[in-house]
């Protein structure tokens, strides 16, 4: 039983990040129907935070009340930075570089993700790498194979490779879907470019959490703060770049739907998750699991948004998984090294306390047989 329960709460990192692969998958999808029926990407990054402030606040609140550590300014400037980086940044320009060339696309070269961050990482010094190591070789060797296949993912295109013969009726029967595919093919590079660049922002954003989170350990009111500033920060550009009062009208539709669920999944509880994680394995564990998402994005985007999969986004695919492998694998030696060095340092300071609880027994009780002693010496 005891075992069990080791096991369960050391796979509880990975089953948290695979679980939050999947709600950024849904998102993805959700919200490319949305701005085809209209809703644009400024005012969603401003009902998705609002959202989720609303959601986690009331969380926050309750549960981190004796824990909450004071506001400092530094504090405060740090979770102005995040609300920059995360929520306006990085989710507008990944809503334009998606909507010129895919879902599919858009999430292929966010897998790039893990390899950015581990170089910030290394430039911040939250990442160690020892090259007379195999788990740090793996993790150096795997960041060069993700970003060769990144590479071959802008670079090479390809011919269109039906995954589901859904894809290919619904991409093929119509003339405004070719038309579309043209449209985006123009625009190719510069969404590539859009998505890197919010992606670098991303990356940002996980380095920037780690820093705050030893300062401010408190994910949820963290989570609250940054939902609160992206909601602000991106009002203000939202305003800016929408200024017909109408696009902020929303009703009982696939924009709703968009605002409620990426806001409450993959803002609210996302931004949570990805702090308790990052805080125990370190923003490089946290951003090695987006490949699967890729994968989901793709076989979803194929039967919903009948998008067509080239034959370049396929194999650059198969060998960014193949770096991340090696990244995680890395990684996962990393923490088994930690924990046993930690292991191994407890168990000396164990033994002097037993030690010096036993001296203190010993005192009295050596105190009573002296004192017992007196009364008969002469």
């Amino acid at each position: 039983m005891g075992l069990l329960r080791e096991v369960l709460n050391s796979s509880k990192p990975y089953i948290a990040m695979v679980a939050l692969q999947f709600g950024y998958a849904g998102m993805y999808i959700i919200t490319m129907i949305g701005m085809k029926r209209g809703l644009s990407h400024w005012i969603l990054v401003v009902y998705r935070h609002a959202t989720a402030t609303l959601v986690i606040s009331p969380f926050a609140f309750a549960f981190e009340r004796k824990i909450r550590p004071k506001m400092t300014r530094s504090v405060f400037l740090k979770v102005l930075l995040l609300g920059l980086l995360e929520p306006v940044i990085d989710q507008n320009l990944y809503f334009l570089g998606m909507s010129i060339t895919s879902a599919t696309y858009a999430s292929a070269i966010v897998n790039v993700l893990p390899a950015l961050t581990f170089v910030m990482a290394l430039i911040f010094r939250l990442e160690k790498v020892n090259l007379k190591r195999i788990h740090s070789q793996a993790k150096v060797v795997g960041t060069l194979i993700t970003v060769t296949g990144a590479m071959v993912m802008t670079l090479y295109k390809g011919p269109i490779v039906d995954i589901l013969w859904y894809s290919h009726h619904g991409a093929t029967t119509t003339h405004e879907a070719a038309a579309a595919a043209s449209s985006s093919g123009q625009h190719w590079l510069a969404g590539t470019i859009m998505i890197l660049v919010c992606t670098c922002s991303w990356a940002g954003y996980f380095i920037v959490q780690s820093i705050t989170l030893k300062e401010y350990p408190a994910e949820l009111s963290l989570t609250s703060l940054i939902c609160l500033a992206g909601t602000v920060e991106g009002g203000i550009i939202a305003m800016i770049m929408e200024r017909d009062p109408k696009a902020w009208a929303l009703g009982f539709d696939s924009r709703l739907l968009a605002s409620v669920y990426s806001g409450v999944v993959c803002s609210g509880i996302a931004y949570y998750v990805q702090g308790v994680v990052n805080r125990v394995r370190g923003p490089v564990f946290v951003t090695a699991f987006s490949p699967l998402c890729m994968i989901i994005t793709a076989v979803l985007g194929a039967i919903v948004l009948s998008e067509q999969v080239h034959l370049g986004s396929l194999i650059g695919a198969i060998i960014i998984v193949m770096g991340l492998y090696s990244v995680v694998w890395g990684k996962s030696k990393d923490h088994l090294l930690t924990s046993g060095k930690g292991s191994a340092q407890e168990l000396p300071t164990v033994d002097r306390r037993r030690h010096e609880s036993a001296d203190t027994m010993d005192e009295p009780s050596n105190a009573i047989i002296k004192d017992t002693s007196r009364p008969q010496d002469p």
